[in-house]
């Protein structure tokens, strides 16, 4: 599932792992992304220059997803990473990013959306993508009985 890092509230994220498990049968798995907004934070100039915005709190922390899992009697059954293929930004996707309203926690349209555009204008190699993203992936078993 690619999906509960678009929620913001944990207890949605709690209800659709809830029904996750509901429709599973004995022994299914759920497989579900995890950490998903911390991905994008590859070690790059852009996320140099995008420090100190705010962030919410993700909802599909690992940990996080792991105790909504256990609520409802799921248990841990393994994970993955996989990479972001063509997923890597560069300055200028950033900036487009950035006035769309991608970053949920800075407004388009705002001073501080102004500030973070102009320290990323300064970046070097305005189209040159960095390195993709790594996504990781939890897994989760229904019981037998």
């Amino acid at each position: 599932m690619w999906l509960l890092h678009l929620l913001s509230d944990p207890d949605e994220a709690a209800a659709v792992v809830g029904e996750c498990a509901r429709v599973l049968r004995p022994g299914g798995v759920l497989v579900t992304t995890v950490d998903k907004a911390a991905s994008h934070n590859v070690g790059s100039d852009i996320d140099a220059a995008l420090a100190g915005r705010p962030v919410r709190s993700p909802v599909d922390g690992a940990a996080r997803v792991g105790q909504y899992a256990a609520a409802y009697g799921l248990t841990r059954a393994g994970g993955a990473r996989f990479r972001g293929h063509g997923q890597g930004r560069s300055p200028r996707s950033t900036v487009e990013d950035l006035r769309r309203g991608w970053f949920t926690s800075v407004p388009p349209d705002s001073a501080l959306a102004d500030r973070f555009a102009r320290r990323l204008a300064e970046l070097p190699d305005q189209e040159v993508r960095r390195p993709d993203p790594e996504f990781a992936l939890q897994a989760f078993r229904k019981p037998l009985s």
